[in-house]
């Protein structure tokens, strides 16, 4: 790779104020001291064992990689010899360079790679060098994961470990290889780094003593208030979730309403997160008489509360309580994420049992075939699993703190680095960015149910195979005749597109595909006011994604428009419309009600 860049005068890294630098530094020292004196071993000792992954599972994995190389010497010299003429070759080109001679450039961050944009990357000759070193060992070691003879669990598990490790070990990362950094502490004396030392210590400062990396301004955002604003009513509570009816924004609405099916893995206002991005608002604008399941954060009294109870107590109940309160023969159903996987099971049960009380389906990036699903695979082999199930054992449930760190482990780079660098180095606060607080809001897992979730759909694929047995009924997705909406999204990485295609396969019914532009949450929170991103769909029915791709039409902007128009043909005639608490069911309180507001941190 050719670079004739001309050697560039050096970036100025001059010390504004070397009296109080030096100060600050020795400020920075003393607090620093303190704060590690005061930390609790003893705690620190049980956090260091209560890890997202068993650094066991991790030592073995990256030992069967190892293996697979040692097993075929030749290959791994050869590996190994490569990786040093890159080496050989960066440094030859870095001396060039500073000589203004001829010179090439090895390896450059891809596109997506934020890390490097400052100019020093480039402009600086050392800095330069650190980057292409860096950037030639990770594409290395990633290759060698690749290359390795192993099963595919153990590559996808080692492909991630070895990807957390290099990401860890980015020069960003760290002040003195960082320029970025080096410029703010020299021109600041050093005032960045006390700012992101503070914020450092109110980070470590949590429920469970875990050093929790602020992604969000906290205090930018209040339920009800900035955030999940909807006027709506709390119409029924039991012991799984409550049931907000929102208030309609017209004198009249379609017949049949709509009942939304949340992951509860999540809470509920990623579809209602402020006016401008509100799924919630947009079903009202357009005449929809909506409500929505606000799951419990559950804790140690629900831990053995079953998936088949989240199904009777929870998407079953959800349902009789909306025919209640509107008088509605019929309900129009959408199950987001694993929402949609127990709604899915749901719609199977019923169809088993005659029930056709629910008029349609909509499936937001709902996987019933796990074959393929996405990157949390990674965490699921019965050995995992069962590790998850002993940490669950004491208290029946899994804090909502562990779940947040898988997640974001998955994306470190975007969810944990780059803000650990913006916080602490820049010493920078986090951006008030309302999808963020909703990230960083958790929830806990049911012991029970989140270990049937991981083993019957993740381990077994039971629900698309037609195994799934809930309270002694054999779940058949093909015996749902029912027309489905099935939304998948280009770039999802939770539920992947060739899996959410699949959706369509096992259904008995007609099934409509839509795939949205972008990932797993702003595929589908993408109002079309934003004009942002773009959909494909196509009418004809296609036996693979490949045939289906091959003739389908991309459209501007958000799918929820295509969906408005789909949603309302299987929604009846327009009528009064039904407001909270004129049914049978009582105000209970104000959304967003009481269990969108517990903590699920720990």
């Amino acid at each position: 790779m050719s670079d004739n860049r001309p050697a560039l005068p050096p970036i100025d890294f001059s010390i504004t104020d070397p009296v109080k630098l030096m100060a600050n530094l020795a400020k920075l020292a003393e607090q620093a001291t303190k704060v590690m004196a005061s930390v609790d071993q003893d705690k620190l000792k049980a956090d260091q064992n209560d890890q997202v992954v068993p650094i066991t599972q991790v030592t073995a994995t990256l030992s069967a990689v190892m293996q697979a190389h040692l097993a075929k010497p030749e290959a791994l010299m050869d590996a190994q010899k490569k990786l040093w003429e890159q080496y050989g070759a960066i440094w030859n080109n870095a001396w060039a360079r500073a000589l203004g001679q001829p010179h090439a450039t090895v390896v450059e961050p891809s596109k997506s790679d934020r890390r490097f944009k400052d100019r020093d990357w480039n402009d600086t000759v050392t800095y330069d060098a650190i980057k292409q070193f860096y950037l030639v060992t990770a594409q290395w070691l990633q290759a060698m994961v690749q290359a390795a003879e192993v099963d595919a669990q153990t590559q996808l598990k080692a492909k991630f470990y070895v990807e957390n490790i290099v990401n860890a070990f980015a020069p960003t990362n760290y002040l003195l290889t960082n320029p970025e950094a080096l410029k703010a502490t020299l021109s600041s004396s050093g005032e960045n780094l006390l700012r992101g030392f503070e914020r450092f210590v109110k980070d470590l400062d949590q429920p469970d003593g875990r050093l929790r990396v602020a992604q969000v301004e906290k205090s930018k955002f209040k339920l009800g208030e900035t955030i999940a604003t909807t006027p709506g009513k709390v119409v029924f509570r039991n012991d799984v979730f409550e049931l907000i009816h929102f208030v309609p924004q017209g004198a009249r609405t379609f017949e049949t309403p709509l009942l939304i099916v949340p992951p509860w893995i999540n809470k509920y206002y990623i579809l209602d997160l402020t006016p401008q991005k509100s799924f919630v608002k947009f079903c009202l604008e357009n005449g929809l008489s909506v409500f929505i399941i606000s799951w419990v954060n559950a804790d140690e009294r629900l831990g053995q509360k079953s998936f088949a109870d989240y199904m009777r107590e929870g998407v079953l109940t959800a349902i009789d309580a909306v025919q209640k309160a509107t008088g509605a023969a019929q309900v129009n159903t959408v199950g987001f994420c694993i929402g949609g996987s127990l709604l899915a099971a749901t719609l199977g049960f019923m169809a088993a049992k005659g029930d056709n009380c629910v008029a349609s389906a909509t499936f937001l990036t709902t996987q019933v075939d796990f074959e393929k699903a996405g990157d949390l695979k990674v965490y699921v082999d019965d050995e995992q699993v069962k590790w998850i199930e002993g940490r669950m054992e004491e208290k029946g449930y899994l804090p909502g703190a562990r779940m947040a760190d898988a997640f974001n482990l998955l994306r470190s780079n975007d969810l944990i680095w780059s803000f650990a660098v913006n916080n602490y180095l820049l010493g920078k606060e986090p951006a008030a960015f309302d999808l963020l607080y909703w990230n960083s809001d958790s929830t806990r897992m049911p012991a029970a149910v989140h270990s049937f979730y991981l083993r019957e759909c993740y381990l077994e694929n039971k629900l698309s195979q037609g195994k799934m047995v809930l309270d002694q009924v054999r779940i058949d997705l093909g015996r749902v005749k029912i027309p489905v909406y099935n939304l998948a999204c280009r770039d999802d990485h939770i539920a992947p597109l060739p899996s959410v295609f699949k959706l369509g396969h096992y259904f008995g019914g007609e099934t409509t595909l839509v795939v949205s532009g972008s990932g797993h949450i702003a595929g589908v929170v993408n109002p079309p006011a934003a004009h942002k991103y773009q959909h494909w769909t196509n009418h004809a029915k296609a036996a693979s994604l490949e045939a289906w791709w091959k003739d389908a039409t991309e459209h501007p902007g958000s799918w929820w428009s295509h969906w408005i128009e789909w949603i309302t043909t299987h929604s009846g005639d327009k009528i009064a419309a039904p407001l909270p608490g004129e049914g049978r069911l009582p105000i209970l309180c104000d959304a967003p009600g009481e269990y969108v507001k517990v903590s699920g941190l720990v």
